[in-house]
Order: C-alpha cells, then sequence, then structure tokens
C-alpha cells in the first residue's frame, strides 16, 4: 500500500474541513462532501475535488473517513455511498457516536467489503487545525498500513484501543475522556459565573491566583476561562449544540451499563439550556450563560 491515498472526507464541518486540509497538505488525494455543500466548496481551493453527493465522494476511495454529527448520520450517509463504495477499501469512522450505533456500523462495513475501524478523535478546533488530533482507535491489524497515514495527517498520535472495531472499545474511551472535558468546562462556567463573577463578588484573576501552581489549577481552566472572560465565544472551538449531543450520549452510555451519571446529566441540562438561549453555535464554554435565567452578562468581568 502506498502511502499517498484517495481519501473520502464526509463531512466537512468545523473538525472535518480541518482533517481534509491536514489530509491535502500530506499529498493526499482528497475527494469532499458535506450536507451543506457551502461548508465543503471553500476546500476546492486547498485542491479537494468537492461532490456533489456522498456516492460521487468515494469513488476510487482507499479510506473513507466519516466526520458527522453521530452514529445514525454517519450511517445514513454511508447507505447513500453504498453504491459507489469499493471493496476493500477502509473505513475510518471518526464520528463521536453512540456506543450502541458502533456495532450497526460495523455490520454495514462488512456487508459492503469494508475494513471498519472505530476511530473517533480527542480534540477541537485548533489542534484539527494544526493537526494535532489524538486519534482513538480500533481495527483490524492487517487494514492498518491503509489507514496508519490517514491518522497520521490529522492527529499527533494514534492510541489503539482494540483490534475490531464492532466492540466500540475506541469509543468506549472517548466518552469517558468526553465525560471529564464537558464536566471541567461546566465546572468553570459555573465557578465564574455563580461564585465569581455575579453572586460573591470575587475577582477571576484573584481565584487563578489562588490556584496557582497547585494541584487544583490546570491549563484546560484557564483556556476555557479566557474564552468566556474575554467574549470569545465565537468561532467555536466545539459547540454547545454538539457538546450537547455528547453528553446525551455519556448519559445513556451510563444508563445502559449501570451507572448514574449525575454530574453529567447536570451539564446535558445545562447545554441544552444555552443552546436554548441562542448560544448553540458558540463554544460549549457559552454554557456560562445558562447559570443565569436572564442569559447573564456579555462576560464574567
Amino acid at each position: 500500500m502506498t502511502d499517498t491515498l484517495t481519501v473520502s472526507v464526509l463531512g466537512t464541518g468545523i473538525m472535518g474541513a480541518a482533517m481534509a486540509r491536514n489530509l491535502l497538505r500530506a499529498g493526499h488525494t482528497v475527494r469532499a462532501w458535506n450536507r451543506t455543500r457551502a461548508k465543503a466548496d471553500p476546500l476546492a481551493a486547498d485542491g479537494a475535488h468537492v461532490a456533489g453527493t456522498p456516492a460521487e465522494a468515494v469513488e476510487s476511495a482507499d479510506v473513507v473517513l466519516t466526520m458527522l454529527y453521530d452514529g445514525p448520520v454517519a450511517l445514513e450517509t454511508m447507505r447513500a455511498a453504498a453504491p459507489a463504495l469499493p471493496r476493500g477499501a477502509v473505513w475510518a469512522q471518526c464520528t463521536t457516536s453512540g456506543i450502541e450505533d458502533v456495532a450497526g456500523m460495523a455490520a454495514f462495513a462488512r456487508d459492503h467489503g469494508l475494513r471498519f475501524y472505530d476511530s473517533p478523535v480527542l480534540g477541537t478546533r485548533k489542534p484539527a487545525e494544526d493537526g494535532q488530533l489524538t486519534v482513538l482507535a480500533a481495527g483490524p491489524a492487517e487494514g492498518r498500513d491503509a489507514v496508519t497515514p490517514v491518522f497520521d495527517a490529522v492527529g499527533a498520535r494514534t492510541v489503539w484501543t482494540g483490534e475490531d472495531g464492532a466492540e466500540a472499545s475506541a469509543t468506549r474511551l472517548k466518552l469517558v475522556a468526553n465525560s471529564w472535558v464537558l464536566a471541567a468546562t461546566a465546572a468553570a462556567g459555573e465557578t465564574l459565573a455563580l461564585a465569581l463573577a455575579r453572586v460573591l463578588d470575587v475577582r477571576p484573576d484573584d481565584f487563578f491566583a489562588l490556584i496557582a501552581g497547585g494541584p487544583l489549577d490546570m491549563g484546560y481552566l484557564h483556556a476555557k476561562a479566557r474564552l468566556i472572560l474575554d467574549g470569545r465565544l465565537s468561532p467555536a472551538q466545539f459547540a454547545v449544540r454538539t457538546a450537547a449531543k455528547d453528553a446525551g450520549l455519556i448519559v445513556r452510555a451510563g444508563e445502559r451499563h449501570g451507572a448514574r451519571l449525575d454530574v453529567a446529566a447536570a451539564g446535558a441540562r445545562r447545554l441544552e439550556r444555552a443552546a436554548a438561549q441562542g448560544h448553540g453555535d458558540e463554544d460549549m464554554a457559552a454554557a456560562y450563560h445558562a447559570s443565569f435565567d436572564d442569559d447573564g452578562p456579555a462576560s464574567a468581568t
């Protein structure tokens, strides 16, 4: 297998478009499709072939990479692409999906002669643009020569979790990681919104100075807090609406496997409330606004 591949990228939103550009920079041929074509058209200037349908996009593909809203949408898109899917191609399924959706996607791949890789990515807009995502991957060892150059182009490292994508081991790890990300984001917003900015009249910088250098300090807190404090919630690194979807997946996974995830459930409700307030396309740190019945001030300063 040559290291120069034809990669079909289905889904060119915030993450998918950045991944497509990094594949082009690595020298691969990219055929791109998005349900809203206007989101895919700019990739033509970077050298991608922008297709009008999923079937057109997957023609002659060595690897099909899906980066869509959720598992059902990914499977629906692959069904639309089915007439043109080359047998023996790799399907790198990078969408964050529900655990229960992975088996259905793996069955589709098997029925259409595809090698299936459960391969969600960890990271947001900036890491995606910089090719610094972490790829969590599960799939057969004998097909990795085809998919590794793709993962290397979009990510800084690949964490292999198993050899059977149908077992969803990569998706399980992604949901665990996202549960921490979402909890930390919610905690940052609540602390700034309720304790510091509005209720107790404490300056955020005093809080940061208090925890500086200790076990409670973390870079992620500072990154999300600055988006709130500086009013830089757009463009989103990871949008409220997508975060709410992922929070729902996490809660459902816990329920189905016997764990009650109270923090995740509360976080999902906060994100849904922020989306209802009109912040759905802003960074997930905008869940800060859900702390206020009146949508809160423009910033926490």
